[in-house]
C-alpha cells in the first residue's frame, strides 16, 4: 500500500511553465524540482539504473549509454542524447509519433541532500496547450516524484499495481486535484489569462481522474 503525505508531497515540488527557442522554433518547457533526503550518487543511480528505474518509475528495456536506445513499458521511447555523471543527463522523449526532449540536473545540496530538476522541452501545440495546458505533462512529472520521492525514502520497490491503485483511490484523486492546481497557478504565472488557464486546468483534472470538468453555466445544488 502506497502511504504518502498528499500535502507535504504538493509542496515539496517546485513548477514551472516557460518556452524556449529551438533551431526548429519554440518549444514549451515544463519544468518540476525536488529536493531529497539522499546522496548524489544514490539519486543518479535511481535515475540511470535499469534495474532501479522499475522500482519507482515503468520497466525499462534498452542501452542507456549515450547515443542508446531504450524503451519504457506502455510509455516513451528515446536516445540518450547526452550523459555527464552523476550530473546531469538529457533524451529524446518520443511517444504518440510526436518528439521532445527530457533534460534532468541533480545538484547536492548537501552530503545527504540531492536537488534532482527536471525539464521536459516539447514543441509547441498551440491547440493542445489551450486544452490541456502545462498539467497535461506535468500531473504525469508529479506521479513520477511521488514514486521517487517513495523509492529514496523506503529504498523499497513501488509495486505498479499500487501506484495504479492509489491513484484511483480518494487520496490519489485529491494528489491529483492539487497538482493540476499548481499547474493552473504555473500557466498564469507564466502569462496565460486566468480564465483559459482555467478552463485547461478544469478540462486536464477531469482527463486524469475520469471526472466530467465542472459546467459553468450549471445551476448550482440547492
Amino acid at each position: 500500500m502506497i502511504n504518502i503525505d498528499v500535502d507535504h508531497q504538493l509542496s515539496a515540488v517546485e513548477r514551472r511553465f516557460g518556452s524556449r527557442v529551438l533551431p526548429a522554433g519554440e518549444a514549451r518547457v515544463v519544468t518540476v524540482s525536488q529536493t531529497y533526503d539522499a546522496e548524489l550518487a544514490d539519486v543518479w543511480e535511481a535515475c540511470t539504473n535499469a534495474e532501479r528505474i522499475p522500482r519507482w518509475f515503468l520497466p525499462i528495456t534498452g542501452d542507456l549509454r549515450p547515443g542508446g536506445k531504450f524503451q519504457l513499458e506502455g510509455n516513451a521511447s528515446g536516445t540518450i542524447e547526452s550523459c555527464d555523471p552523476p550530473n546531469s543527463f538529457t533524451t529524446t522523449w518520443e511517444n504518440g509519433g510526436e518528439v521532445s526532449w527530457i533534460e534532468l540536473t541533480l545538484v547536492a545540496e548537501a552530503p545527504e541532500r540531492t536537488r534532482l530538476q527536471l525539464e521536459h522541452v516539447a514543441h509547441v501545440d498551440d491547440e493542445m496547450a489551450a486544452q490541456f495546458g502545462p498539467g497535461a505533462i506535468g500531473i504525469g512529472w508529479d506521479m513520477a516524484m511521488v514514486g521517487l520521492a517513495l523509492h529514496l525514502t523506503t529504498d523499497e520497490a513501488v509495486d505498479p499495481a499500487a501506484g495504479v491503485a492509489w491513484a484511483g483511490s480518494p487520496e490519489g484523486r485529491e494528489f491529483i486535484r492539487g497538482s493540476s492546481e499548481r499547474w493552473y497557478a504555473a500557466n498564469v504565472a507564466a502569462g496565460t489569462p486566468a480564465e483559459e488557464a482555467r478552463a485547461a486546468a478544469d478540462r486536464v483534472t477531469a482527463a486524469y481522474t475520469a471526472e466530467p470538468p465542472a459546467d459553468p453555466s450549471a445551476e448550482p445544488p440547492a
